[in-house]
């Protein structure tokens, strides 16, 4: 069976504003570009929430799904939602085999929701997620801390330099902002 991954997601909370940044590219074992323009962050719950993930494409979709239903279920709450998404992912036996990443956010919290059911509010108010993650979570570092751009900006750079980095990171960006 062949396994779609590959991509890389970035978050940076700045001055009010959230954006959250996210490649195209779709990589097929590792070894063959399948999609270049895939968009892995979206807009959901009546475009008040943000999420980017990473992962397995399917067990990506699914996770996506179940982050939604939290939010109905909770009106909107992120950290709730967030919350008790992790204990189902825990619980349930089939959510523990899923293998993806979710950064989510509303107009003023970010959260990492980790493949172990971990919820984590990022300490700097950075976090990247994905194959390129570490490269573009440095490089949203240094730019949050060594110039005045918008968090929109820094996201969207850091995803550019990741993509000149991580061969599974591409340059077709999509960012949001909340």
């Amino acid at each position: 069976m062949q396994e779609f991954r590959g991509t890389t997601i970035c978050a940076v909370k700045k001055d009010g504003k959230i954006a959250i940044a996210g490649d195209g590219q779709v990589t097929m074992s590792n070894s063959v570009i399948f999609k270049s323009n895939a968009k892995k962050v979206r807009r959901i719950f009546n475009d008040k929430v943000v999420v980017g993930f990473a992962g397995s494409v399917a067990d990506a979709f699914s996770l996506n799904e179940r982050f939604e239903e939290m939010l109905n279920k909770y009106s909107g709450n992120l950290m709730r939602s967030a919350v008790a998404l992790a204990q189902q992912w825990r619980e349930d036996a089939v959510a523990r085999k899923l293998d993806a990443l979710m950064i989510v956010a509303d107009k003023e919290t970010l959260l990492m929701i980790d493949g172990t059911g971990d919820v984590i509010e990022p300490q700097d108010d950075v976090c990247a997620i994905g194959s390129g993650g570490n490269y573009a979570l440095a490089a949203a570092k240094a730019l949050k801390e060594n110039t005045n751009l918008s968090a929109r900006e820094i996201a969207f750079r850091s995803l550019k330099i990741a993509s000149e980095i991580c061969v599974f990171t591409n340059d077709s960006i999509v960012v949001e902002e909340v």
